[in-house]
């Protein structure tokens, strides 16, 4: 019995956060399933007769020396229903955003033939861009939650979706919030089981997300019965957490611990959960964190725009916690993972050096911040399949195919070899449009 296909090209992936693996002229083999059944170098012994048996039968893509395969990227922090008015008003105060622009356009998301026009253009556009996983934030209201995660599945996108929970009448306008914890929590279940109903129709499946928008917006009630559930159904959780100075000093305030320890006193941290920016996460926060393996999502963009700080990334990962990326529409302008990937690097190179030229040069920065261009690529792809608990972000044998294949012609240029094939990755990560991408793979299907 043949393979469902198999293509033969050169690709990139993560071996770990420091090593790239390039794989000259492989066969990938995907099972019907739309797992990698088996990786065939060019020094396997049994390379020519694999490559001659799918030859034979009609099942093998042979990709061109222009083209090469990237694993597709993991998305931990979209807000879907925030598409609308991405690139708009990143220029004004934190709470004048969120009060005149996202949270009146989240309320209009009950109209439903609105919500499907946006949700529908949001995976499309994702996918364009080389994100084959997506962690959404959508709204309040469960009907267009549910659209949405319904979407991801028809679009073959993976998606992971949560209704948003913000129930604090002291916190929220009276206009979009959850009537009261008991009607969240509900609310919450009910769109749980809805969602699971439907999860195994797609073959790339779809999941429901426990989504508290984050504690200051959230009543101590339902961020208890919130934790209930995710035990319950052993889901996924996502929120925000200590990702501004005010946000973290709420939280000390009223609680007088941490986001993190409360969120984990409520439930909420576990192994599949995934915590949005988290810069002023403190020593004790990222033991538990790292304890629970718990993980973050790095939203550099928006981090900039909203955070007023720089994830220090690299000395997360040393504490053991996982870091994947995100592009937090709309916080962040861009719905590319490769912009992620780039202002990552960016970002950890002025905290390492500093922005202050008033101060002397060793006492600008915070040393031994920077990262790589292969640890932002490693925290786009493996980070976000670690943090998911799905096999995904590789190109190895048991991982799903998910891939995007990028058309070098244009926007990179060739012309010359470069001195190593970490070179052209670099060049790829640092160049590629989504004019670059020619196809979009997802569990073995392709979507572009």
């Amino acid at each position: 019995m043949f393979n469902n296909t198999a293509i033969q090209g050169n690709a990139f992936y993560s071996m770990d956060f420091n090593k790239i693996k390039y794989v000259s002229n492989g066969i990938f083999c995907v099972s019907n399933e739309g797992y990698i059944d088996e990786v065939y170098e060019e020094d396997h012994k049994d390379y020519d007769l694999i490559r001659f048996k799918y030859l034979k039968s009609g099942k093998l893509r042979i990709l061109s020396d222009s083209e090469v395969m990237l694993p597709g990227f993991v998305d931990l922090h979209i807000h879907a229903s925030q598409w609308p008015q991405a690139g708009t008003a990143l220029d004004r105060p934190l709470e004048t955003w969120l009060g005149e622009y996202t949270f009146p356009l989240e309320s209009r998301f009950k109209d439903l033939v609105f919500a499907n026009e946006v949700y529908l253009d949001v995976i499309n556009t994702t996918l364009t861009h080389g994100t084959t996983t997506a962690m959404y934030f959508a709204t309040v209201d469960r009907e267009s939650s549910i659209l949405l995660a319904g979407l991801c599945g028809e679009s073959g996108q993976r998606g992971l979706v949560g209704k948003v929970v913000m129930d604090d009448p002291s916190s929220n306008s009276d206009f979009y919030r959850d009537a009261s914890p008991e009607e969240a929590v509900y609310e919450t279940e009910k769109f749980i089981n809805e969602v699971l109903k439907i999860q195994n129709t797609y073959k790339q499946k779809i999941y429901p997300v426990v989504t508290p928008r984050f504690i200051p917006s959230c009543t101590p009630k339902a961020l208890e019965g919130l934790g209930m559930l995710a035990r319950k159904y052993d889901v996924h959780v996502q929120t925000h957490c200590s990702e501004s100075d005010w946000a973290h000093q709420f939280v000390k305030e009223k609680y007088g611990v941490n986001d993190a320890k409360a969120l984990d006193n409520f439930g909420l941290i576990t192994e599949k959960t995934v915590i949005a920016h988290a810069p002023f996460l403190e020593p004790d926060d990222l033991k538990i964190i790292a304890g629970k393996k718990t993980s973050i999502a790095h939203s550099p963009l928006s981090n900039a725009y909203f955070a007023n700080s720089v994830l220090p990334l690299k000395d997360f990962r040393s504490k053991g916690v996982n870091v994947g990326m995100a592009t937090d529409i709309s916080g962040g302008y861009s719905p590319s993972m490769y912009q992620s990937i780039r202002q990552a690097v960016i970002s950890s190179r002025m905290l390492q050096e500093g922005v202050n030229p008033s101060l002397p040069r060793d006492e600008r920065g915070r040393p031994c911040s920077s990262i790589t261009i292969n640890n932002a690529f490693y925290s786009a792809t493996v980070a976000g399949g670690i943090a998911l608990n799905l096999p995904i972000g590789k190109l190895e044998k048991g991982y799903s195919f998910d891939v995007q294949i990028i058309n070098m012609e244009n926007n990179i240029p060739r012309f010359y070899k470069e001195k190593n094939p970490e070179d052209l990755l670099h060049k790829i990560l640092l160049l590629s449009e989504s004019s670059n991408i020619k196809e979009v793979w997802v569990q073995g299907c392709r979507v572009k």
